[in-house]
């Protein structure tokens, strides 16, 4: 039998430097770049133990076979903060889309959502 280890969630993007610019200003620090000079084709990003790909979309069908989407609400990335509404209105006076202002979900959670540069949905989440 086998085990995994070390999860991760790639995401596809036609432009990888500029979805892992958008995700360092979130406070994610870049761990892996490949070419490490030139136009990436993978970079690594983590933060507090969380670790996303940003992966392109050319290379992934040219190197691996694979058709992947490039824009649109396929996955999500949840970002936990001490305060949602002022990483909400930071993130759209910086030219995030804003998708659902902050509301109060199940009594106990204040939500918002915005998205990265390729549509991918971000929901900005705080205990009430």
């Amino acid at each position: 039998m086998w085990t995994f280890r070390s999860p991760q969630v790639i995401l596809f993007s036609d432009d990888p430097a500029r979805a892992a610019a958008f995700y360092t200003r979130l406070g994610f620090r870049e761990t892996f770049r490949v070419p490490t000079d030139g136009e990436p084709i993978h970079i690594d990003l983590v933060l507090d133990g969380y670790k996303i790909g940003i992966a392109s979309v050319a290379s992934t069908r040219e190197d691996h076979g694979l058709d992947p989407v490039a824009e649109g609400q396929r996955v999500a990335v949840v970002l936990w903060t001490d305060d949602t509404t002022a990483a909400y209105e930071g993130l759209v006076a910086d030219g995030a889309p804003a998708l659902a202002p902050p509301h109060v979900w199940l009594d106990r959670l204040l939500i918002a959502w915005t998205a990265d540069p390729d549509g991918n949905p971000i929901q900005i989440v705080q205990s009430r």
